[in-house]
């Protein structure tokens, strides 16, 4: 039995496909009918050939939930119809990084619809321990934005934030957005910057205590003057361009935590001695590790709002038209999906 598949031949070729259905192979395997699946900016990297990790072709797509429609005999995670969302990072759990809990540094790493094939198919069989259960009652467009607030939540992490911080967030792009939300949901003081008035505006809406446009504001007095001139607690740079991590290390206080975002090979100037004498922690921060169950239980309590990150909902059918959006609309666009039938 065929099924359609968006596969990435090379770079700039995306083709909807009929592909294998996939089927159990292992027992401990379950059958996925994709249900709906977000676009992320990598995916757009990988149709664009400007992913410094991809492999081709490949079958793109990490942020992907649905329902299970079949289970091997050793699975007792899942039942049949439970909805469920895809994990992207594959760990060898043996290196030493997975075996201090760090499976996303893993030394082998893998990660779904980057390395292996991803989502952007109407079936996908995984083992059990690559998804996650998910309440019924969150809608597949909501839970699609589940994965990237794992990557919010680990950035939080890597920041150590605490509900006695002042955060600076660089950025209020989708990850931005959704880092400055488990920030304030941590309980700390939260200032957010971007060129774009409506971005800075639904970061007011989202519950951020302060904006900061930085064609017209100079971002180093507010800062400085918001923090009595001693900086802040955590930067966390969601630009990635050179001059925001200089600028980073600059505005953050003693003791301070700057979090990096990017993959630019482009380098920086920064001098060794802000660093040392601030004894900074500088930190990148990428996928996620293990933080799923955790954020699916904020979706399921309602501590999350995700309705306005939603851009526009499209049929798969559709994808080159929404590849295009996201593309054309870089900066109006937070977050668009794929619906399956």
């Amino acid at each position: 039995m065929e099924m359609k598949a968006a596969k990435v031949i090379s770079p700039g070729d995306l083709q909807i496909m009929d592909v294998q259905k996939p089927e159990i192979a292992n027992q401990d395997e379950v059958l996925v009918k994709v249900k709906a699946a977000g676009i992320c900016g990598s995916d757009i990297h990988i149709f664009h050939g400007t992913s410094p990790v991809a492999t081709y072709p490949r079958v793109i797509g990490h942020e992907v939930v649905g329902e299970v429609v079949g289970k091997g005999t050793d699975v007792n995670k899942l039942e049949i119809g439970d909805h469920i969302i895809l994990d992207p990072v594959i760990g060898c759990g043996t290196c030493y990084n997975c075996s201090v809990g760090r499976p996303n540094v893993c030394s082998y790493l893998q990660v779904r619809g980057v390395h292996v094939d991803g989502g952007y198919r109407e079936y996908v069989v995984l083992p059990q321990n690559a998804v996650h259960k998910i309440p019924k009652d969150l809608s597949w467009e909501e839970a699609i934005l589940i994965e990237p607030f794992t990557i919010a939540a680990q950035i939080a992490s890597r920041g150590e934030v605490t509900a006695r911080d002042t955060v600076f967030v660089m950025g209020a792009g989708p990850a931005g957005l959704c880092a400055a939300q488990v920030v304030k949901k941590i309980g700390a003081k939260c200032i957010i910057s971007d060129l774009v008035d409506s971005r800075l505006d639904l970061a007011k809406q989202l519950g951020v205590d302060m904006t900061i446009n930085p064609s017209r504001d100079n971002v180093d007095e507010i800062i400085m003057k918001e923090t009595d001139e001693l900086g802040v607690n955590v930067v966390i740079d969601a630009v990635c361009i050179p001059s925001t991590f200089e600028q980073a290390v600059k505005l953050a206080a003693s003791g301070g935590r700057v979090v990096l975002l990017g993959f630019t090979d482009q380098p920086s100037k920064i001098a060794q001695l802000e660093i040392t004498k601030k004894e900074l922690d500088v930190k990148g921060s990428r996928l996620h590790s293990n933080k799923f169950p955790e954020v699916i239980e904020w979706f399921a309590n309602g501590e999350i709002n995700v309705k306005p990150l939603i851009s526009n909902v499209y049929p798969f059918s559709d994808i080159e038209k929404a590849i295009k959006e996201v593309e054309n609309n870089p900066i109006d666009i937070y977050k668009v999906i794929l619906k399956f039938d």
